[in-house]
């Protein structure tokens, strides 16, 4: 390696590419928690989504079985399609509960829908974290090529290599820690939104959060009566 190519920190070199066990680990998380939801809470018909998306996530996986250096628009359009699919049920699910609570109409217990809104939190979560995961420099196969040298979150190891070692580099647990804290605490713990599109975003997943997060703590407290 040249003294130039040392300046230049890892996150910006080309690199083999992300492992996509951590992002598909994820997915496959949100499809056993869209099977543990009452069907009521689910976009009719229930079976729909999860099947779409683990289509979706299958052809994906053979595109770039280990490493996501592929970088080709239709790996891209099915990856955003992933992200869209989930995000679609996560929003109709936390809907339908919402309803569910303020009608009162449900035929599940309390308990249940306690259950339910912790889950579909969880869901919006790790629906927001694929897109920041993405979204940023142009998501996971463009970051392998170095090509975006301007980021659109700073995490504390871009801003000095020492506390992530030279080799350091975003990848999804970052994202999925990020979107995390965004919506446990509505702000991230420690890293910088650079971009427009990631601001708007982060405060569209807060406010979201903010409501089911209200909602269940109502529903707890109604428990508890």
């Amino acid at each position: 390696m040249t003294d130039s190519e040392r300046a230049v920190p890892a996150w910006q070199r080309p690199s083999e590419g992300e492992s996509r066990l951590s992002a598909t680990a994820a997915i496959l998380g949100i499809v056993v928690v869209q099977v543990l939801l009452p069907s009521e809470l689910l976009p009719s018909p229930g079976w729909l989504l999860p099947i779409l998306e683990l289509a979706v996530l299958l052809v994906l996986i053979i595109a770039n079985p280990s490493r996501m250096d592929r970088e080709e628009p239709w790996i891209r359009g099915l990856s955003l399609l992933l992200a869209g699919l989930i995000s679609i049920a996560s929003a109709v699910s936390a809907l339908l509960l919402l309803q569910a609570i303020f009608t009162g109409q449900s035929d599940q217990g309390a308990g249940t829908l306690l259950g339910s809104g912790v889950l579909i939190w969880t869901t919006n979560v790790i629906a927001f974290s694929l897109w920041y995961w993405e979204f940023d420099r142009g998501g996971p196969a463009a970051r392998a090529t170095g090509r975006e040298p301007v980021p659109d979150f700073i995490f504390p190891q871009m801003q000095d290599p020492e506390l992530g070692g030279k080799d350091w580099r975003p990848e999804y647990l970052d994202y999925l820690y990020l979107a995390f804290t965004n919506a446990a605490s509505f702000a991230p713990a420690d890293v910088l939104p650079l971009s427009r599109w990631c601001k708007m975003m982060m405060m569209v997943q807060s406010i979201t959060s903010l409501v089911i997060g209200g909602m269940i703590i109502a529903r707890a407290i109604n428990i508890i009566r």
